[in-house]
């Protein structure tokens, strides 16, 4: 989960009448799937939690208005075009887990020439970035809803992708939790398949245990290689805004570590 899903999303807080719906019927006829991939895949720890939360006026009609032209249901039923998605042939950096997508929305107005495929299961934050990318005229965003694991392996082909970010992801901090963090080597070594040589992937935590873990990983991973000549921690880059959550964690005394490190050249032809 990124620190933006702990900021206020676009000024639109009324939430959405409650009505009741038929069993099985979606809650967003033209908006996101409840369950995109179903029990097409095995069944496995998985390193998310999704939340209920309420969806306001304004992001349930970004939802129903926005989602055929810039969402993705990751069903894992197919290889993604991301030339066609996009409609140009442009880097493509995926992101994942992008909370209420502030951050998100910020970096694809800085950078407009990368497109930013953005995976999340929350719905409310999935309706705010769509508003966002559509009051700013954001044609370079994509809102994938489902498992980001299945979009890597089954959606994504070999060397699709320039970038991976994952920010703030949850920290899962009780010792029996580790086990469902993000960043571990099977993830790394599946992520190292579709990211291009000499790709960038970007990690930020506050959690210091986490960001130790990440650093000891990444180092330890034959895939990538630490941007830093001397290891460690780097400084946060420019194009990572500063959210409001962030900032007001550092006011307090905490530690936000970001870890760059790059896909090194493949030394082996890539499994399709």
């Amino acid at each position: 989960m990124s620190d933006s899903a702990r900021t206020p999303d676009v000024p639109d807080s009324a939430p959405v009448p409650r009505h009741p719906r038929a069993k099985g019927e979606p809650r967003f006829p033209d908006g996101p799937q409840a369950d995109p991939a179903g029990s097409h895949f095995e069944r496995r720890i998985r390193s998310f939690q999704p939340r209920r939360s309420r969806v306001t006026a304004g992001q349930a009609d970004a939802l129903q208005r926005l989602w055929p032209r810039w969402g993705l249901d990751v069903d894992g039923s197919r290889k993604l075009d991301l030339a066609e998605l996009f409609g140009n042939t442009r880097p493509v950096v995926l992101e994942i887990g992008f909370g209420m997508g502030e951050a998100t929305a910020r970096m694809g107005a800085a950078d407009p020439d990368t497109n930013i495929l953005a995976v999340d299961v929350h719905t409310p934050g999935q309706g705010n970035l769509l508003n966002l990318a559509d009051r700013d005229g954001l044609a370079n965003i994509r809102v994938a809803n489902g498992d980001a694991i299945i979009l890597l392996r089954e959606m994504l082909t070999p060397d699709a992708l320039d970038g991976l970010r994952v920010y703030f992801p949850d920290p899962w901090p009780k010792k029996r939790h580790h086990k469902r963090r993000l960043i571990q080597p099977e993830f790394l070594t599946l992520a190292a398949t579709r990211l291009g040589p000499g790709a960038l992937l970007h990690c930020a935590t506050d959690w210091e245990p986490y960001a130790e873990q990440m650093l000891e990983v990444l180092t330890a991973h034959p895939d990538f290689e630490n941007t830093q000549p001397g290891g460690g921690y780097a400084p946060r880059p420019a194009f990572r805004p500063l959210t409001r959550f962030e900032g007001q964690g550092l006011d307090k005394g905490h530690v936000v570590n970001d870890l760059l490190f790059r896909r090194v050249q493949h030394k082996e032809p890539l499994p399709r």
